[in-house]
């Protein structure tokens, strides 16, 4: 099949990168440039651009056209060679045990003095607080009854109106009543555990997983189930299959995109293996894909609901990274469980704030959100790339991390040898926090040679010095 002309001028310029003529960084020609170049028109020059995009070969920046993007770092084997190991699959389901280190980080990270790379929440600069600031003033202005009366369960039709337009660029085809609005992801993934699971069932989730979660298991009873992830693809399909043979699974909670702490983009067509190995076996799937439209790339990944045939998929996400952690809008597509999920968020929290869901419809409605995730994704990039140079200059010889494809944080493993809830200790006492490796597991001693920081911070000299001081520790034990 002959290629479309589009095609033909994304190869074009695509050889013309290769060969070193557009450098990383470097803004390849305009769309004005590239008609008069080309002979051929604009929408054709669009559809070339948009494709560059999908391939990974330029980034689009807001109000200034599309940049050559950086494919490797430090160069494919050295990068490579950096990656965190693979854990491996010891198959016995724990209770999780991390409480109170917990409450210590969380409360410490609400102090406004010191250096914040514990929390995985982006720094005001990152966030759309203008704009939010006219949308709040548009929800005020709108008809009283929308900001007043209770909220109930699903929640705001516009916003969940605007949520399902969303979610088809995640391949999701779902109607405005397959949605229901929540306190943020957090509370999604609690009502999925507790519509699907019942104490003492048995979780299966991805090792090293999001904290957040393990605190939700051990709050309803639960026991977790912990499947290796690889760094670059994330739940190991062949660990999973082997513990659904060897346990009684309830439910399996899972990032495919972007996943915390290791920032890993599972490929599509394991996304719909692991679909379909838990729909075989009648297994709920809870997916967290609060950091979706964060990728990197600029292409928005498939969601694993969009292979969900039969409603076992419970989808859960939020605005918490995109737009303000404090709104506490978030959202899920319970499937099967729609009915069941409704009533157990009346029961426990009756309705969601009624105002903050209407501000985000309202931002929503406008084309500025796409700009701000273009500039954020842009900037997400940068500053975990200035994160990791920081950690290979100034941390111990043998140090790995991880490369995200999407989001905002670095897993770093450091030598078999090194104590970070020791240094997590030493660092806060001098006003740094971080997130020891302990935290993302159910067992109390797993992964203490590692450690999460979030690069969504303000890059300061103060910042970089210290990472210099954290490397300075671990040097001296």
């Amino acid at each position: 099949m002959s290629k479309k002309r589009y095609e033909e001028v994304a190869d074009a310029v695509a050889g013309r990168i290769r060969q070193g003529m557009y450098a990383v960084g470097e803004r390849i020609p305009g769309t004005r440039d590239l008609v008069e170049h080309f002979s051929v028109s604009v929408s054709t020059i669009m559809a070339a651009q948009r494709l560059l995009e999908r391939q990974g070969w330029v980034e689009a920046r807001p109000r200034s056209g599309y940049y050559v993007r950086r494919r490797n770092q430090n160069g494919l084997a050295e990068l490579e060679a950096a990656l965190p190991k693979v854990t491996g699959f010891e198959g016995a389901p724990t209770l999780v045990d991390t409480q109170q280190t917990i409450m210590s980080l969380v409360q410490a990270t609400q102090s406004p003095k010191g250096m914040n790379f514990a929390m995985a929440a982006p720094a005001t600069q990152f966030l759309p607080a203008a704009a939010m600031e006219k949308a709040f003033r548009a929800a005020l202005r709108g008809p009283s009854e929308e900001i007043e009366a209770y909220s109930f369960p699903p929640g705001a039709l516009r916003l969940r109106e605007a949520i399902t337009q969303r979610m088809k660029d995640a391949w999701c085809d779902l109607e405005p009543d397959d949605i229901l609005i929540t306190n943020g992801c957090h509370e999604a993934l609690t009502l999925a555990l507790r519509a699907v699971t019942q104490p003492g069932d048995v979780v299966a989730v991805e090792s090293p997983t999001y904290f957040g979660l393990l605190q939700v298991i051990d709050a309803l009873g639960l026991k977790a189930l912990e499947i290796p992830a690889d760094p670059k693809s994330g739940l190991s399909l062949e660990a999973l299959q082997l513990a659904l043979e060897q346990w009684p699974v309830k439910a399996c909670v899972a990032m495919p995109n972007f996943s915390n702490p290791l920032g890993c983009l599972m490929p599509d067509e394991r996304k719909e293996q692991l679909v379909r190995l838990l729909e075989i076996r009648g297994v709920p799937l809870i997916e967290n894909d609060i950091y979706g439209e964060l990728g990197f790339s600029g292409l928005r990944p498939r969601a694993a609901k969009s292979y969900d045939r039969a409603g076992g998929v419970l989808y859960c996400s939020s605005f918490s990274k995109s737009i303000a952690p404090g709104l506490r809008v978030g959202w899920m597509a319970p499937g099967r469980w729609r009915t069941r999920v409704g009533y157990l968020k009346f029961a426990s929290t009756l309705a969601c704030p009624s105002l903050p869901q209407m501000a985000v419809a309202h931002y929503l409605a406008q084309a500025d959100f796409d700009r701000h995730l273009r500039r954020m994704r842009h900037e997400f990039a940068v500053h975990v790339e200035r994160m990791t140079t920081a950690v290979l200059r100034h941390f111990p010889t043998g140090v790995r991390v991880s490369q995200p494809a999407g989001g905002f944080v670095l897993w770093v493993e450091l030598e078999e040898d090194c104590d970070t809830v020791a240094l997590y200790r030493k660092a806060l006492a001098a006003g740094v926090s971080i997130a020891p490796g302990t935290l993302f597991s159910g067992d109390g001693d797993k992964y203490r040679h590692c450690l999460r920081l979030n690069c969504a911070a303000p890059w300061t000299a103060e910042a970089e010095d210290a990472i210099r001081q954290l490397g300075v520790w671990l040097r001296a034990g």
